[in-house]
């Protein structure tokens, strides 16, 4: 395979250089657990990872939880598919398991003991087929909680069957220090939790939700640049609702066991949200290119950003985000987007990154 070469950026201090979009592995899982995207032909996914690495992303981020492992393993038989110099960075979360194994569409709890999640990274490890996870994170906050509680988000752990932050932080540095993994990240966790942490451990990256409607966090962001902490963001095009493919059609014409039929983005905050993919394409059309490229590259505008985890189902959805690695925004372009969101009242964070 002849890949072509992206800048990369380094991601933190940890070491490791990521390209600037990643391939994200959460609609690839299939249909069947309860956060599934309809149905989904593994064929079509390895084809995906393969076209994404010919394009030269260097990474893929997935979670042992997605379709109860099914993703690491779809992720697993394409890497092994690949020449070993060819094979991209592999990271991963632990942190969610299911409260019944047999029952993928049943809740999941937050659990980061240590006999859990060493057992999880195993599985990731036989799943993916690798040695080591090059990023592992831990997936949300509110340890102890199922997912979906009042803890999402920012808790501070204080269920009975929680492990207190400092402790399953110090589990994650020793695993880099086995030489398990070779990065360590959080993924959902507000300021607060990341300066506990980094009272533990240094952490490598994080790993936040970030788009032009869900801007949130962006104090993590400016906290990560602030310690040298790398930052890819997840759900730049907000799950496909930024890609200039939606519409209220599209949506009442999802299958119904594909989950964004019934949040609240593709529901009640719709029209808003639209309107905001309408100024996008605005801008698109100013640079030529697909309002899926302009929506990553405001989210790649944001400084501390490190990468942008974008997905893709078939190998032909490539071509929407690829080429926001070198789409550059004016700041009449930012403007834009920003005024589109004053009056959509879209979302939620500041409106547009600092000059």
């Amino acid at each position: 395979m002849t890949n072509r070469t992206l800048t990369t950026r380094p991601l933190g201090r940890s070491g490791i250089d990521i390209s600037p979009v990643g391939f994200g592995a959460w609609a690839i899982a299939g249909p069947s657990w309860g956060f599934g995207w309809g149905a989904q032909d593994d064929a079509d996914s390895v084809a995906a990872i393969h076209a994404a690495v010919e394009a030269g992303v260097n990474w893929i981020d997935t979670a042992a939880i997605y379709g109860a492992g099914h993703s690491e393993e779809v992720v697993g038989r394409a890497l092994r598919a690949l020449p070993r110099a060819d094979r991209p960075l592999v990271f991963t979360k632990c942190g969610l398991v299911f409260e019944d194994p047999t029952d993928p569409f049943g809740q999941a709890r937050k659990l980061m003991r240590p006999d859990v999640v060493r057992r999880d990274l195993e599985g990731s490890l036989r799943r993916l087929g690798v040695e080591a996870i090059d990023l592992y994170q831990v997936h949300w906050p509110g340890d102890g909680e199922l997912l979906g509680g009042v803890g999402d988000g920012g808790s501070t752990g204080d269920s009975p069957l929680a492990t207190p932050l400092e402790e399953y932080w110090q589990l994650m540095a020793d695993l880099r220090a086995e030489g398990k993994v070779r990065a360590i990240g959080l993924s959902n966790h507000d300021v607060a939790l990341l300066e506990r942490a980094e009272a533990v451990a240094h952490v490598d990256a994080i790993q936040p939700p970030f788009s032009a409607i869900h801007r949130g966090a962006a104090a993590e962001i400016a906290w990560a640049a602030a310690h040298d902490t790398g930052v890819i963001a997840y759900s730049p095009m907000v799950s496909g609702l930024l890609s200039g493919t939606f519409d209220a059609e599209r949506v009442a014409a999802l299958p119904a066991n594909d989950w964004r039929r019934h949040h609240p983005d593709f529901t009640d905050r719709l029209a808003a949200n639209l309107a905001v993919a309408d100024a996008l394409a605005t801008v698109a059309a100013r640079h030529a290119v697909p309002v899926a490229a302009a929506a990553v590259a405001w989210v790649l505008a944001w400084p501390g950003v490190t990468g942008a985890i974008v997905g893709a189902r078939r190998p032909d959805q490539l071509a929407g985000w690829t080429p926001a690695t070198g789409l550059r925004l004016t700041s009449a372009d930012l403007t834009l987007v920003a005024d589109a969101l004053v009056a959509s009242g879209a979302g939620e964070g500041p409106l547009r990154p600092a000059a």
